[in-house]
């Protein structure tokens, strides 16, 4: 009798251990909330409880244009889906807003962030990647309405806003070349902050309309690749590229980094940059290919890489592997669901303490939203 009392209490620890949400450490199992989805990047909770999701589309019947991963075709087949995680139910609430995709739909761009400040005031970064100065040279009339923030109301209409081109083109906060994608969006009380990764700064947008640059992010100087064959030790620029942004526990707002070429394995920073504006700094460093990032209630920092093992190889051959690390108030870092994530974009956490993913970002037809207990 005593073997068998002491095989149910082991049992029932393990259940304990293996199915309470809270105690999943040794897991991280994942589990699909929303699936068929194209090119999807961002997400957001709404005020009603229901997940939002900008899919970026697959592009359309054209015109085609060059892009950063080779000639793309408009459509405005970009959309937003809402996922209602009670009913485990899936709905596309906002449709035919612009996007530009790669052969078979695949690497869009178009709805790239979503963040919400109210019920009817769900607020969009529709991406480029480009000069935005041949938005309707490369694309036509409807090329203008590229690299724009876009307002969303609780019925699923949309708006165009800002156009953020416009800025770039007129700022050129950086005195770089001209180039804008907007990214990450943070909807806040009277303005919006926005991550341009073309255009490697941070903008606010106030609820008058006026656009002004929070920071920038220079070039950083970096080991040039073997595969380049230029003498050893010799040093190329590398844009930042910055992506994801949140605002921590005091206020300040905090930017993860993807890197451009040559796309270096453990030199993408999340950096902090004052709540006013102002020069950032590296917060944490020695992270890869940075997409996202978020603070938990605790203060722990997540940070989703989408190709943990480098853009190089990723592009190259075809290495997908996403990462999800959490670093904790004391600088311990911890990779969640490992093995699970491909080409993961966007990142948010809910308030059932479960952490949701965007998986399988750059396909059309095949992305998901994934859900993971930390």
């Amino acid at each position: 009798m005593r073997s068998t009392a002491f095989a149910v209490h082991l049992l029932a620890a393990f259940l304990v251990l293996v199915l309470v949400p809270g105690n999943l450490d040794l897991l991280n199992a994942a589990d699909v909330v929303a699936s068929g989805l194209n090119n999807p990047r961002g997400l957001a909770f709404g005020p009603e409880g229901a997940l939002y999701v900008a899919e970026a589309g697959s592009g359309g019947a054209g015109p085609c244009g060059p892009g950063p991963e080779g000639e793309r075709c408009y459509g405005p087949s970009g959309s937003i889906t809402r996922i209602d995680l009670a009913k485990g139910t899936q709905s596309r609430v906002a449709t035919g807003l612009p996007s530009l995709a790669g052969e078979g739909g695949n690497f869009a761009s178009g709805p790239q962030g979503i963040s919400f400040q109210g019920r009817g005031n769900g607020f969009l970064t529709i991406g480029y990647g480009g000069d935005p100065a041949e938005r309707e040279e490369l694309f036509g009339p409807a090329g203008s309405s590229l690299a724009h923030l876009a307002r969303m109301v609780a019925s699923g209409n949309w708006s165009l806003e800002n156009d953020l081109g416009d800025y770039e083109m007129a700022a050129n906060p950086t005195g770089d070349e001209v180039d804008t994608n907007p990214f990450g969006i943070l909807a806040l009380p009277s303005k919006q902050i926005i991550a341009d990764a073309g255009a490697n700064d941070l903008l606010e947008v106030r609820a008058n309309g006026q656009v002004s640059t929070l920071a920038i992010f220079p070039n950083r100087l970096v080991l040039a690749p073997p595969f380049l064959g230029l003498p050893p030790g010799t040093l190329i620029p590398m844009d930042a590229v910055p992506t994801g942004v949140t605002q921590g526990p005091g206020g300040d707002y905090y930017v993860g980094q993807l890197t451009g070429f040559p796309f270096p394995v453990g030199d993408a920073n999340v950096y902090r940059v004052p709540e006013n504006g102002g020069d950032p700094e590296v917060h944490e460093g020695g992270f890869t290919a940075v997409i996202g990032v978020a603070f938990g209630p605790d203060g722990s920092l997540y940070v989703l890489e989408i190709a943990k093992n480098g853009l190089l190889g990723a592009f190259g051959g075809g290495d997908w592997t996403g990462g999800l690390i959490r670093v904790a108030p004391d600088g311990t870092r911890t990779e969640i669901a490992p093995g699970e994530l491909w080409a993961p974009g966007g990142l948010a956490l809910g308030p059932d303490g479960a952490i949701y993913v965007t998986n399988k970002t750059i396909l059309s037809g095949a992305g998901e939203v994934l859900r993971i207990w930390p």
